[in-house]
């Protein structure tokens, strides 16, 4: 039977050598038409084990069905392959299309789709599947599989949204000064990191007069920053992403704001307690709160006198400091493991909207 083995892009060559090498007797096509990232084998059905022994090798897709690239002798393949889908079971039909062709990748699954329902009476599932049949299509040919429920799924149904917690989470970051192309590197990072947690807003706070072009310069790091992560963020997820706004406020004016409405004020610096220690605490208050709002420094830490206006004070890596461009991830990182745990601990799940 014939394997499509995936690669990562431009390892399939070395791929090849080793499947060659694993599978003395298999047929072996390295990048099939040109296409990168791919290899095609032809061998016992035995070897898909040794297969999956190779590191280079990232996926290994046993093909059910060969036949040529045309919409008609597609569907018509739901024959072979629909009573391996029972009536009871969920599926979803997944086309990648790689060439020119006279029909797209969405009529395929539309087509492929409904023959199978018409065969199998199985319900379509586009979210969670019990078998998701794969049509790979490589120029002129089409190699049709039947898989079970992804193995390694980024959005499952026991996995808590972290964005739930992020989406009532306000960073209050002091700007980096000093040279402009540091300003503007440290003002880059952060802005890509505020934006890649989708947090609820991004609040650049000097705590003191600065130099305007010096901050002029983080700000316009902020926005390369954030805007390089969006676009990563519009072509890899499937739901709709928006910027993070950003605006500039007197660090101590945020405070008293911020206090005055009831916030949950929560300032990371080495002189309080561990996270270990306030972690119940903090995670249920993080739950109650209606924003959460944490301040962050750079050079050097949030002034001490706003301490006192803060719930908490919390020592994240005790005997630390962590970098300006590392505050956002270790953070945010750091307080949703506490609120995760809080939230399995107690069955809380939190709602849409909350």
């Amino acid at each position: 039977m014939k394997f499509l083995v995936k690669t990562q892009r431009d390892m399939e060559a070395v791929a090849g050598n080793y499947i060659t090498e694993a599978v003395p007797d298999a047929e072996v096509w390295i990048a099939p038409m040109g296409y990168t990232g791919l290899v095609l084998v032809e061998a016992d059905e035995n070897a898909y084990e040794k297969l999956l022994e190779i590191p280079e090798v990232e996926r290994v897709i046993p093909v059910l069905v060969e036949t040529e690239a045309d919409l008609e002798k597609i569907a018509e393949s739901a024959e072979k392959i629909a009573h391996l889908i029972g009536e009871n079971e969920t599926y979803a039909v997944k086309t990648k299309r790689r060439g020119k062709h006279d029909f797209s990748s969405i009529d395929v699954n539309r087509v492929l789709g409904a023959r199978i329902k018409e065969l199998s009476g199985a319900d379509v599932n586009l979210s969670w599947p019990d078998k998701v049949v794969q049509v790979e299509i490589i120029g002129d040919r089409a190699y049709i599989s039947v898989l079970p429920g992804e193995e390694y799924r980024k959005y499952t149904p026991n996995k808590i949204d972290a964005r739930k917690l992020f989406r009532k989470l306000t960073v209050v970051q002091m700007p980096y000064w000093g040279d402009y192309k540091a300003c503007r590197k440290f003002g880059e990072k952060i802005g890509r990191a505020a934006q890649a947690f989708e947090v609820k807003e991004l609040i650049i706070a000097p705590k003191e007069k600065m130099d305007a072009f010096e901050l002029m310069e983080f700000i316009k790091g902020v926005k390369i920053g954030q805007e390089s992560r969006y676009k990563i963020q519009r072509e890899a997820y499937p739901w709709k992403v928006e910027k993070v706004p950003v605006s500039v406020w007197d660090l101590y004016q945020v405070v008293r704001d911020k206090r005055r409405n009831k916030r949950l004020l929560i300032i990371t610096d080495p002189k309080g307690p561990t996270l270990a220690e306030v972690k119940e605490e903090l995670a249920r208050d993080m739950h109650h709160a209606r924003e959460v709002v944490v301040f962050i420094g750079s050079r050097e830490g949030i002034p001490r006198g706003v301490f006192r206006f803060a719930d908490y004070v919390v020592d994240l890596a005790p005997y630390m400091t962590f970098a300006t461009e590392h505050g956002i991830p270790a953070t945010l990182v750091s307080l949703w493991e506490v609120y995760e745990e809080f939230l399995r601990e107690n069955g809380k799940e939190e709602k849409e909207g909350e």
